[in-house]
């Protein structure tokens, strides 16, 4: 069954591959489409955008972006571009999806790697959602209806049950320490804007993809379509009960 989710425009990092590229398909094929599809890659030239460039050659309404989500001038100029297709309408939903699978076990672990890892997963997600504030505070005063949802305007973060200090999944495959404290840091962060932005009508939610057969994860046990059908549908159901949670693909919640 098709589901209904009525957004006006999306803006999802790191959607030239993956689990983002597979949102913004999903997004393209919803019965009633948004009017914006914003989707971004790191390097616009590079051989892994050629399927969003073709992609964005089909569909009017798909718009890419470059964006590094720790450059703020990047983050600024895509703001921009945004800006001039939404205008006063401001934007609905943001998705914070760019992120990097990468770590070491405790005994490699090194300052460099768990800061480079942070600077996207983390530190990402926060300057991303602090330039974008303004147009999602427009989107949400325009909205008519009370309440909180992601028709109306929501920030949601991409994170994982390896950031889970109950779950912590995948441990006897992969410690990758600084990508397990750079979701959970993430977590920490969805909490406080959750605290936070709901007073401008934005609701605010960590979601787990699942395990998910990306670039290097042969072995994991779902598809990027799967995932993302089932991230579509939680999306479309989210209210604000479901404000500062962490959920995964299929709605369930997930521990801290």
């Amino acid at each position: 069954m098709a589901t209904n989710f009525p957004v006006q425009s999306v803006l999802v990092t790191g959607s030239n591959s993956g689990i983002g590229l597979g949102l913004v398909k999903q997004f393209l094929r919803l019965p009633t489409p948004p009017q914006w599809v914003f989707a971004t890659t790191l390097d616009m030239d590079g051989p892994k955008s050629k399927e969003i460039k073709e992609l964005a050659c089909q569909h009017q309404n798909l718009v890419v972006l470059q964006l590094d989500v720790t450059d703020l001038q990047s983050i600024k100029a895509a703001v921009e571009q945004v800006q001039r297709c939404v205008g006063e309408c401001g934007l609905n939903l943001l998705m914070n999806n760019a992120g990097v699978i990468s770590g070491n076990d405790l005994e490699k672990e090194n300052a460099k790697d768990m800061a480079d890892v942070y600077a996207v997963n983390t530190i990402g997600p926060l300057q991303v959602s602090q330039a974008f504030l303004p147009l999602l505070k427009m989107a949400a005063q325009r909205y008519p209806q009370e309440g909180l949802s992601c028709c109306k305007a929501a920030i949601i973060n991409t994170s994982s049950a390896a950031g889970s200090m109950e779950v912590m999944l995948l441990w006897e495959i992969k410690m990758n320490i600084a990508y397990r404290c750079s979701k959970a840091a993430l977590n920490m962060l969805t909490k406080c804007q959750s605290l936070t932005y709901p007073a401008y009508g934005i609701l605010c939610v960590c979601i787990h993809p699942g395990w998910v057969k990306t670039q290097g994860m042969q072995e994991a046990d779902l598809t990027v379509e799967e995932s993302t059908r089932g991230i579509i549908h939680v999306l479309s159901t989210l209210s604000e009960v479901d404000n500062g949670t962490f959920v995964d693909w299929e709605g369930r919640r997930v521990p801290w």
